[in-house]
């Protein structure tokens, strides 16, 4: 069995004896004009990170192909999400955000990359709004307790022997007063249409995004007793109102906004089954995508232009990730190669490939252990995308 299977060709832009990623599908990490692009460097990949371990932000400079490193670190990371680390929308040349530990907290950072000057916000970044003027964000102390490779070691969670505390939950925060504050509790949230499967588990959000227009987000809310976590999707407005419940079905995964008021999400309807859907949270319609060409769950996210929809899949028998593109509007599936997946990096510890699109929806940027290391690579689909826009015009 081959370690890929190469479709398009796929060019690692890290390389040596270090390893390096980026983090999760739903960020860019290329800059404005193209060229560079950031990432994470680490000095092992077999084991969950410690408290102590830090890992060096870096700079990929993709015409030179060498990296630049901006002399910056963190010890607040993981291997799913990384650091949150992007570039700040309102300066995506200069501006990089990212989270950090300082003492006792977690907070975040906006760094100018140029002359390294820093300024700290008292609490760490999960989305970041699309005009970088504010994020949404949560307790990553809990989410480590109860989902381990998503949230931060080193601080523990001052809720954690309670099942929803009223204290903990979702906060804005004004990325440039640095003012914050609680909007949506995990008390509140349990007595919206509470479950049966409520009574003796313990809760906590994940995974947020800020929709187009910052108009609203999404936010996952996922409790766990004994067995499998169960997860609802919601929406709200970032001040904590008009919160809606998108999906109250045991299990939602990823996701993407389509549009300010649809979403779409791989999930279960009792009544359809597990698929890709488009849920619009403003009218309740629920739309299947890709009924029969996207079969399972993946990290998923549309090109620039809507046209496209970018996604993945976990190790099959092989132990083999594909990796995909799906034309929308001819239910057609692209396989652009596959990527194989040392099946003792499991858990916490295994490497997506967290596909993530360039700004100008010609190339891909994905993490990958095919070559024995953990490292960052780019794929070009100008050809593909661009006879799409040809045969349209």
């Amino acid at each position: 069995m081959p370690h890929y299977e190469n479709f398009l060709p796929a060019r690692a832009v890290t390389h040596g004896d270090l390893h390096h990623f980026f983090g999760y599908y739903d960020k860019c990490p290329w800059d404005a004009s193209g060229r560079h692009l950031l990432a994470l460097e680490v000095n092992f990949c077999d084991r969950p990170p410690t408290p102590e371990d830090i890992a060096t932000i870096v700079c990929i400079d993709t015409e030179d192909h060498k990296l630049v490193n901006l002399l910056a670190s963190t010890t607040a990371w993981n291997w799913q999400m990384g650091t949150i680390l992007q570039w700040l929308p309102s300066d995506r040349d200069r501006l990089i955000i990212y989270n950090f530990r300082e003492g006792n907290r977690f907070v975040s950072v906006i760094q100018d990359i140029s002359t390294g000057e820093k300024k700290i916000l008292p609490r760490p970044v999960y989305a970041v709004s699309r005009d970088g003027k504010f994020a949404m964000t949560l307790d990553f102390e809990r989410v480590a307790d109860m989902r381990p490779g998503y949230g931060y070691v080193g601080i523990p969670d001052r809720g954690k022997d309670d099942p929803h505390p009223h204290d903990e939950g979702i906060y804005y925060l004004d990325l440039e007063t640095g003012e914050s504050h609680l909007v949506i509790s995990l008390g509140e949230i349990v007595k919206i249409d509470p479950d049966p499967s409520f009574e003796g588990a313990k809760h906590w959000f994940n995974h947020l995004l800020v929709n187009q227009d910052n108009s609203r987000f999404i936010f996952l809310h996922r409790w766990k007793s004994n067995g499998p976590h169960k997860t609802r999707l919601f929406t709200a407005r970032p001040d904590g109102s008009d919160i809606v419940l998108v999906n109250r079905d045991d299990m939602t995964s990823h996701f993407d906004y389509k549009s300010p008021r649809e979403i779409l999400a791989w999930a279960r309807q009792f009544d359809a089954g597990d698929h890709y859907y488009i849920f619009n949270d403003e009218t309740g319609e629920r739309q299947i995508v890709g009924e029969d060409v996207l079969t399972c769950d993946g990290h998923c996210s549309y090109s620039p232009d809507g046209r496209w929809i970018l996604t993945d899949t976990y190790p099959d028998r092989d132990s083999m990730r594909t990796l995909i593109l799906y034309r929308i509007d001819r239910n057609e599936r692209i396989d652009l190669g596959r990527f194989y997946s040392p099946p003792e990096y499991q858990g916490e510890i295994r490497c997506d490939l967290h596909p993530r699109w360039s700004r100008d929806g010609t190339q891909i940027c994905f993490d990958s252990m095919h070559e024995g290391s953990r490292q960052v690579y780019v794929m070009d689909v100008s050809e593909i995308v661009g006879r799409y826009r040809r045969n349209n015009h």
